[in-house]
C-alpha cells in the first residue's frame, strides 16, 4: 500500500479534527422530500461534487442485484457514500461530511433528495 493510500485512508477515519466542538441546529426538511431515483438526488450536487454522475453510473451497474430488500437506488446510495475517488477531497463522502459539520445549515437543503435517499436505505 503507497504512502499516499495510507494517509488518504487514515484521513477517512480519523477525521475527528474536522469536528466543530459545538451543538449544530438539527437537519430539518429532508425528511418530508419524496423519494427519488439516485440520478434525481444528485442532480443538486453536480455543481458540488465533482464528477459524481459518473459515479452514479458506476454504482447503479454495480447495485443491479441488491440485497437485503433495498432498491437499487438505494443500495447504490449508500455504496456512492463509502466509495473514494482522487483526490480524497472530491469524494461525496468527505464533501458532505464537510457541509454536515457547517453551522450553516441552509447549505443542506442542496443535499436533501440524497440525504432521504440514503437514510430510508441506511432504517
Amino acid at each position: 500500500m503507497s504512502v499516499d493510500t495510507l494517509q488518504n485512508t487514515t484521513h477517512r477515519f480519523s477525521d475527528v479534527a474536522g469536528e466543530p466542538c459545538i451543538m449544530l441546529a438539527p437537519i430539518e426538511g429532508f425528511n418530508i422530500k419524496p423519494l427519488v431515483t439516485l440520478e434525481e438526488a444528485t442532480e443538486p450536487l453536480y455543481n458540488i461534487v465533482p464528477r459524481v454522475g459518473t459515479y452514479v453510473y458506476i454504482v447503479k451497474e454495480r447495485a443491479k442485484n441488491p440485497v437485503d430488500d433495498l432498491s437499487v437506488d438505494e443500495s447504490a446510495s449508500i455504496a456512492l457514500y463509502t466509495m473514494e475517488w482522487e483526490p480524497y477531497t472530491e469524494s461525496l463522502y468527505y464533501i458532505l461530511n464537510q457541509t454536515l459539520r457547517n453551522e450553516d445549515r441552509k447549505s443542506l437543503k442542496q443535499w436533501f433528495l440524497y440525504l432521504k435517499l440514503i437514510f430510508t436505505a441506511l432504517s
